[in-house]
């Protein structure tokens, strides 16, 4: 039998995952990594880092595993988007990665919007310009710090940098490609005129491959530290929303994933190439070889792992003990927005907050707000998809949030949708294992393979009730940002 890895290389941590021909679950693994942040706002990590992680996580993956090891014929990816990694001519990394929840781009950003415009952003790239995304960054880094910027001889995201190391071949997909802001979605290619603003060559960019395409195959250093053969095929993989998407099924022409975990998604597929009207979504390339629509809220499984902290608990189960008996009564509401804002408000100055404490708030109440929240960001950008004609009934979920039966019956009744759990709900690392058995030719195609191997575990289906006693809470949180906005520039 043959079997895949899957990579997913998140924000803390990577999961690599063993999966048979069949598409079944043998193993998983995960090795965790610190995230720096220098300054109010930064946020980096050392890809070195990353690389040390996947070689401990894949080695303790495949131990005991004899047969399996052997039979490994294909690795995929999925990756944190949008980050900066930077090699000099040594192919040594210049300076840690600048993260996709990093705010220190404020400057570069509305210059971007603003002084070059968004409508000439949107036509070159089919998006606008957002705190987070690559360009701005490579803005920051050319008048912050030149020394490094003339140092530079490739540029790629992080996933990309795994793949480097693994094959020596210097690549990116177009669905992680959409993210630096320097791709024409609509065309798959680079913006001559983008490049020309950051300052920078194609030949200093990764070459474009769909993420099923095989980009090479395991070096011998690698294939011989690992025990696998040196002609299992690596495939460019995509970025973690496009291979979550995958590893979830959501291919096909409006099929919806929501995606809970340090940052969420609304992840809506497409056949035919959009772009949002007040490019509040993103307009990106799936990893299927088509489109999507994209809203991405910067905290969500994040906020809940930050209030834990406060709490100075671990048991996330106990603390939601009793709140389904709650859902659409609470009076409390949080806005959260810890990392600052991207969809809709594209925001680095947006702060988190609750509003509504009293004297009789206690900490279940503050725990149901903080969910509830996630949940009203989440719909703010269903509601942007909606009012672009886009129809959306139900959705599929994953991500360390998708596992509290509580979170998902609130994304249920507060996005008024039926809310459909997949049987294997390992996302990103599912969905690179899928493009890599694309690539070894296991299956012809990504809609192929989907259909073989995906089926929903379960359903939440919205209570009537409870959705009409959201949608009015819905209308007060809709006000509250607003309200806020020039109060964040303060503090």
């Amino acid at each position: 039998m043959k079997t895949y890895i899957g990579i997913d290389l998140g924000t803390s941590s990577v999961k690599v995952l063993l999966v048979g021909e069949e598409g079944h679950v043998l193993n998983t693994v995960s090795e965790t990594y610190p995230v720096s942040y220098p300054h109010p706002g930064w946020s980096e990590q050392s890809p070195e880092l990353w690389m040390e992680a996947v070689d401990k996580a894949v080695i303790r993956l495949l131990k005991g595993r004899n047969r399996d090891q052997e039979n490994v014929c294909g690795i995929g990816f999925g990756g944190q988007m949008h980050g900066l990694v930077v090699l000099d001519k040594e192919d040594k990394v210049i300076r840690p990665c600048i993260l996709w929840n990093d705010g220190r781009t404020e400057e570069e950003t509305k210059y971007l919007n603003e002084v070059i415009g968004k409508d000439k952003l949107s036509e070159w790239t089919a998006n606008i310009a957002f705190a987070g995304f690559t360009a701005p960054k490579i803005l920051w880094m050319k008048k912050n710090e030149p020394e490094n910027f003339a140092k530079i001889d490739k540029i790629m995201l992080p996933k990309d940098y795994i793949a480097y190391r693994l094959t020596g071949t210097f690549c990116t997909d177009y669905s992680d490609a959409s993210g630096f802001l320097l791709l024409d979605v609509k065309n798959k290619r680079y913006s001559k005129e983008m490049l020309d603003i950051c300052g920078i060559t194609e030949a200093q960019l990764p070459k474009l491959f769909e993420s099923y395409e095989v980009v090479g195959t395991v070096n011998k250093e690698w294939a011989t530290r690992w025990g696998i053969k040196e002609n299992v095929v690596v495939v460019a993989g995509a970025g973690d929303n496009a291979a979550a998407a995958i590893g979830t099924g959501t291919v096909k022409e409006g099929d919806c994933n929501i995606s809970l975990g340090t940052s969420g998604t609304v992840f809506i597929s497409s056949d035919k190439f959009s772009v949002d009207k007040n490019n509040s979504l993103h307009s990106f390339d799936h990893a299927n070889g088509k489109y999507h629509l994209m809203g991405c809220i910067l905290s969500a499984a994040s906020c809940n792992a930050w209030w834990m902290d406060v709490l100075e608990t671990k048991d996330f189960a106990r603390e939601q003990e009793g709140l389904m008996e709650k859902i659409g009564d609470n009076s409390l509401f949080f806005l959260p927005y810890l990392m600052g804002e991207r969809s809709p408000h594209n925001d680095v100055n947006a702060k988190g907050a609750f509003i509504g404490i009293r004297p009789t708030t206690s900490r279940f109440d503050m725990t149901l707000a903080v969910m509830e929240g996630v949940a009203f960001a989440l719909r703010d950008c269903i509601e942007i998809a909606r009012a672009n004609g886009v129809v959306i009934t139900s959705t599929k979920i994953c991500g360390g949030g998708a596992k509290s039966p509580l979170w998902r019956k609130i994304i249920a009744n507060v996005c008024g949708v039926t809310v459909n759990v997949p049987t294997i709900e390992e996302g990103p690392s599912y969905g690179g294992a899928l493009l890599a058995m694309v690539g070894d030719k296991r299956y012809s195609s990504v809609d192929e393979v989907v259909d073989a191997v995906i089926r929903t575990r379960t359903s939440v289906e919205p209570d009537p009730e409870l959705v009409a006693k959201y949608n009015n809470k819905y209308e007060t949180f809709r006000v509250l940002y607003p309200a806020l906005k020039d109060v964040y520039k303060l503090i």
